[in-house]
């Protein structure tokens, strides 16, 4: 078992797949807590085990395990069941006498979630936000110049994070370049009031030779800690001008929900939102469709009324049917 994890991440995800360093560490943890899990169920260490220890059921309990002493979500749970899966296909090929084992595996199922509407600030939500920080300051400005790039662009916050003052392009076509996930490259456009206030932060003299477009008070990069930091600050400082922000919980991502709620209220068809946010799929984009009421509202207003039909005479089903309604 030893040398087939190193193997796996060595050779498959490293240098075969080249994967991003986000997924290593998401896989990595992965095994931490199955290897830990097992050590405890069976009393073998990690560097003991046998590819025939690690079946479907033993797979299934670490899952179960998971969700009942971690308290994690499906989400988080499936996660780590593809994390399994992906090792377990590269087995297949490496131990094929293990067949009956490995599809065993392959075949435990994904655990299907609620899928709840996506939360996002409406337009007054958003003016009382950027009205926060105090732009008499260095930090404030920062920080501003940091939310309005967030809610016009929607990008992630690693994306945020990771961007250099090169990254950004104010001439002519003004836009911003970063790499996203799946080391997908795009640009973003900026708005008018956006390149200006870019322009005006970039005529600051940065701290130190690191390239970050949004420094810490050291001259370092910012943390994705500290960005959800200031986020929350300033969410609280904002809330007596917006009192319906005390009922969401706003993280960058809720940003990110904005912008792309913004540009659907604007007319913007899916797909091109879909590219503006780096997405795989368009049907991802496909949930900002559910959670604009007035595209519903719109929709239903179109509806004629219905017309009443001839009535039906009741007939009795039989057994069987009546049983498969009661479930």
């Amino acid at each position: 078992m030893a040398t087939l994890i190193e193997r796996f991440f060595t050779e498959r995800l490293i240098r075969q797949r080249h994967v991003s360093p986000h997924t290593v560490a998401s896989y990595r943890d992965t095994f931490r807590l199955l290897f830990r899990f097992v050590q405890k169920r069976l009393h073998k260490s990690p560097e003991k085990l046998e590819l025939p220890d690690l079946d479907a059921a033993l797979i299934s309990a670490f899952l179960d395990d998971m969700e009942e002493c971690r308290a994690i979500g499906v989400r988080t749970r499936n996660l780590r069941l593809t994390a399994i899966r992906s090792f377990f296909h590269f087995v297949a090929f490496e131990e094929p006498t293990h067949s009956r084992l490995i599809q065993r595996v392959l075949a435990i199922p994904g655990k299907r979630g609620a899928k709840g509407i996506v939360s996002f600030l409406n337009h007054d939500e958003i003016d009382a936000l950027l009205a926060t920080p105090d732009r008499s300051t260095w930090i404030g400005r920062r920080d501003y110049t940091l939310l309005l790039l967030a809610v016009q662009t929607g990008l992630r916050l690693s994306e945020l994070t990771a961007l250099n003052r090169d990254d950004v392009h104010l001439g002519r076509g003004a836009h911003v370049r970063c790499f996203g996930k799946g080391r997908k490259e795009r640009c973003t456009p900026l708005t008018a009031h956006a390149t200006f206030t870019l322009k005006a932060w970039l005529k600051e003299l940065p701290r130190s030779n690191e390239p970050a477009l949004f420094p810490n008070v050291h001259g370092g990069r910012l943390s994705a800690d500290a960005v959800q930091y200031l986020l929350h600050k300033y969410v609280r400082q904002a809330s007596a001008d917006s009192p319906t922000l005390m009922r969401k919980r706003v993280s960058p991502h809720v940003l990110r929900h904005s912008a792309a709620m913004e540009l659907l209220q604007a007319g913007v068809d899916c797909s091109v939102i879909a590219l503006w946010l780096g997405h795989e799929s368009v049907e991802t984009t496909q949930i900002y469709l559910h959670a604009h009421l007035a595209m519903k509202e719109a929709a239903l207003a179109k509806v004629s009324t219905l017309c009443k039909g001839q009535s039906i005479r009741y007939r009795a089903q039989g057994r069987l049917l009546t049983f498969l309604d009661s479930l």
